[in-house]
């Protein structure tokens, strides 16, 4: 079905998940820059399963907490983000965070991606930090 977004659960669970916010609330980052809403997969998984995907499909032999696939057309939206949860509470952990504000930003990271922003340099990864952080601002207007 198109014009949505999903979300699937691989051998982990999210507690509190609420699927309406997260819809809502992503949907600002299409409309703010241009994109309609295709179709947008969420994939929730384990280190290991993530892990496979990210040798099978970029030859990366290295745990990351998110691989983003982007399938848009133009300024239609839709793509594949699969996100470690395991990563999610690592990272939380690691950066002194709630786990749930670490699942917001990993994914508003991928959403960010597939609207054209980058990571790779010092400088595509300043900017992304900020619109992330422009994005978890607005949180709380959807709750």
């Amino acid at each position: 079905m198109d014009n949505e977004i999903t979300y699937h659960f691989l051998d982990i669970e999210i507690p509190d998940f609420n699927p309406e916010f997260f819809s809502l609330w992503l949907g600002t980052v299409l409309i703010d820059h241009g994109y309609e809403l295709g179709e947008l997969t969420y994939v929730f998984c384990t280190d290991d399963y993530l892990l496979e995907m990210n040798r099978e499909h970029l030859n990366h032999d290295y745990y990351t907490d998110i691989i983003t696939f982007n399938y848009n057309v133009d300024f239609s939206l839709s793509g594949d983000l699969f996100i470690s949860y395991e990563r999610i509470m690592d990272h939380a952990n690691e950066y002194d965070v709630a786990v749930y504000d670490e699942l917001c930003r990993v994914m508003v990271h991928g959403v960010l991606h597939l609207v054209g922003y980058n990571d790779k340099s010092d400088a595509e990864q300043e900017v992304m930090t900020e619109m992330e952080n422009k994005y978890l601002s607005k949180r709380n207007s959807f709750t």
